[in-house]
């Protein structure tokens, strides 16, 4: 069976229509949501760890990440990002090199640049892999230098501090000149991947991995996009500066909302050419899709902008997964048995048919889903630098790795995230704790109990 795995950089769960949608109104999603029509739907799932790369680093390897003492990541090349950023470990064989072992044709497609930087091997295994340039602050240009006056249209005179001047004017200068839509990133990566496809009609069988960045800020989009959710001419804000409580005027947290919004639709739309691709080539017929997110983004939520593990939040931590089986198995199946990235990785090698040369910590759960059968856990641990969050039936616990600063939420309230309730139910904390140190084999690395979020 042809595999192909889709990931969207923080697409939120909540604004594909499918699953409901955001506090700020409905996010057209006509693709994704024919999709879910068409697929078994996870409605509790989530990262293994975050952020970027040591979510990729379980995805593409069906191993945990967390607790982060796996693996060199202090390499050369790229900013420290998180624990966990880094490559793949090299004693950990990945879904690529183990498909392409078995005699499937692996590709990757993507534009996340931070899987392409120095040190990075995220390409392990793929027997062709492009990289698209250009997203973010991905190093594809170098000049000419923009004015300020450039930068300035795009960075709002309240966040105009030198760190977002400077993160801006790279963006700024990679997204100068896209005139077509086909320009943007997201278009590209989906119009890659069709052409994969085109292409490679003679493969008996085949894994392609798509990773569209998009729609991970900066939230640039075509204007006619932005305007289906707000039509105002007010200043176009497209970043997001990790930051709580804000002084951003409101026309402009609209106009936020707005591009991010309407960035969700454009990748809708491009997606939707993926899949007519495949329909035209007959690949619906002999194809299993797997659609996911790495993560969400806050975007006003609780007064925050951007993505963080303490408080860790569902609008973050909550991930899509629909499976699409080609027979039409499990279309229109809801399941709300908890699963991870790690999961989906032994879900794929469960499908082609193949034995992972090692266990892998993720479990296949696509039978057991289908069927209504056991649950395969009965809570997840997430993974984020020092701040390990774990979710169980009604509890969410967010506290560090030495069990302090613990946050719990009751989440059979209306408002779980509007109090903290671990003085009320000490005893739910120590089991939830509990669990967070048996899921990192009781093993913390001494160096993470002194990691702190920036």
């Amino acid at each position: 069976m042809n595999i192909i795995l889709m990931v969207f950089d923080s697409l939120r769960k909540d604004c594909i229509g499918c699953y409901g949608k955001p506090y700020w109104g409905e996010v057209k999603t006509p693709n994704f949501d024919a999709l879910a029509k068409e697929s078994l739907m996870m409605t509790r799932a989530y990262p293994e760890s975050l952020p970027t790369l040591p979510t990729r680093r379980a995805l593409y390897t069906g191993k945990r990440t967390y607790p982060f003492d796996k693996g060199n990541f202090w390499l050369k090349g790229d900013f420290y990002g998180f624990p966990g950023w880094g490559a793949i470990p090299e004693d950990q064989p990945t879904l690529a090199e183990m498909l392409s072992e078995a005699g499937y044709r692996t590709a990757l497609v993507s534009d996340v640049c931070h899987m392409f930087k120095p040190s990075k091997n995220f390409t392990r295994g793929f027997n062709q892999w492009t990289f698209l340039r250009g997203n973010e602050t991905d190093s594809a240009r170098s000049g000419p230098a923009l004015t300020e006056k450039e930068v300035e249209a795009w960075v709002h005179e309240s966040i105009r501090t030198p760190r977002w001047m400077t993160w801006a004017r790279d963006a700024v200068m990679n997204m100068k000149g896209r005139v077509h839509e086909e320009d943007y990133c997201n278009a590209r990566v989906l119009i890659e991947a069709s052409k994969w496809i085109e292409e490679n009609q003679d493969a008996k069988n085949f894994f392609l991995t798509i990773e569209s960045f998009d729609p991970h800020e900066a939230w640039f989009v075509p204007e006619y996009y932005r305007r289906m959710y707000d039509n105002s001419d007010s200043f176009n804000q497209v970043l997001s500066f990790y930051e709580e409580d804000c002084a951003l005027p409101e026309p402009l947290r609209v106009r936020t909302r707005a591009n991010y919004s309407g960035l969700v639709t454009m990748c809708d739309r491009w997606f939707g050419h993926l899949m007519d691709t495949l329909r035209a080539t007959g690949r619906l017929d002999d194809t299993l899709i797997i659609f996911t997110s790495d993560h969400g983004h806050s975007i006003f939520d609780r007064n925050y902008i951007g993505k963080r593990p303490y408080p860790s939040t569902p609008e973050v931590y909550d991930i899509p997964i629909l499976i699409r089986h080609p027979e039409g198995i499990g279309a229109g199946k809801k399941s709300d048995m908890y699963v991870q990235h790690h999961d989906i990785s032994a879900v794929i090698m469960e499908a082609a048919g193949v034995k992972p040369v090692e266990p892998m910590d993720g479990i296949p759960f696509y039978k057991a889903a289908l069927e209504g059968g056991a649950p395969i856990r009965d809570h997840v641990t997430v993974g984020w630098g020092s701040t390990p969050t774990v979710i169980k039936d009604n509890w969410w616990l967010n506290c560090k790795v030495d069990g302090t600063g613990v946050l719990l939420r009751d989440l059979s309230v209306n408002d779980p995230f509007a109090a903290n309730v671990a003085d009320k139910y000490p005893e739910v904390v120590d089991e939830l704790f509990a669990m967070a140190l048996k899921d990192a084999d009781g093993k913390i690395p001494d160096w993470l109990f002194d990691y702190d979020w920036p």
